[in-house]
């Protein structure tokens, strides 16, 4: 609990057995977190086994592959079926760093913000840290598109550690979007179509061979993806369409 607040965090696994123990204990270690959620997409490995033989942990279980997004979305109703205040998405593959839940939750638990996300641009190291370069161009030049489209000062739309309001969670139509990894996107989309302020830290990252990475084919897709949500907004926004993904 962190001021009276259950503070559930979720993790989107998949083939994540190698990282996902250090990842758990790390989340337990900084003391505010009452359960973990483990949805697992139809692992080929010992995801299922490793979650389940965690303490304060409920593992979900897909019985097939149905992509990122659609994992995102079980994660969330989990969380609020479980009666989760503050909802914190964490990858498994230890990629990004759990000691700063604190300071994401209590941004939260005070009403600043009712979305937080942890930057890899915002400190300026990502390339030290490892990204790749054309991704870090590709993050750079989709998320100026994005800005210009949403009229929001975001230093990336493209993390995967985010943190949220459970009232947000519930406001927000997720079942309407894609099941691919353009969901994060329409998510943030959406989030500020509401006319909500995202906050943002700036957040440490590690590049390795077991952390999650699409290839360079589903990375341009996903870029396309972006681009394509960018103008829906604005065109919702200009009530040029009407979009179900966007209510405000």
């Amino acid at each position: 609990m962190y001021k009276n607040k259950k503070i559930v965090v979720v993790m989107p696994a998949y083939n994540a057995a190698q990282t996902l123990k250090q990842t758990y204990d790390e989340v337990m270690a900084e003391g505010i977190v009452d359960l973990v959620i483990v949805v697992d997409d139809f692992s080929t490995d010992d995801t299922v086994a490793l979650a389940r033989s965690l303490p304060h942990t409920h593992v979900h279980v897909h019985n097939k592959n149905r992509g990122y997004g659609a994992n995102q979305k079980t994660c969330y109703q989990e969380a609020l079926k479980a009666g989760a205040d503050i909802v914190v998405m964490v990858h498994p593959d230890y990629q990004y760093t759990p000691k700063l839940l604190p300071a994401m939750v209590s941004v939260i638990a005070n009403d600043l913000y009712p979305c937080m996300l942890a930057s890899r641009i915002l400190g300026g190291a990502a390339l030290q840290s490892g990204m790749p370069l054309w991704k870090y161009m590709a993050n750079r030049v989709l998320t100026a598109f994005q800005n210009l489209m949403t009229g929001a000062k975001l230093s990336e739309y493209h993390t995967g550690y985010r943190a949220f309001s459970a009232d947000l969670l519930r406001s927000l139509p997720l079942d309407r979007n894609s099941d691919d990894f353009v969901f994060d996107n329409q998510m943030l989309a959406q989030i500020l179509f509401q006319g909500h302020i995202i906050g943002e830290v700036t957040c440490p990252t590690k590049y390795f061979e077991e952390a999650s990475s699409i290839n360079f084919r589903r990375s341009a897709i996903y870029g396309l993806g972006c681009l394509l949500t960018s103008l829906q907004f604005r065109c919702a926004k200009w009530k040029l369409i009407r979009d179900t993904r966007f209510r405000g």
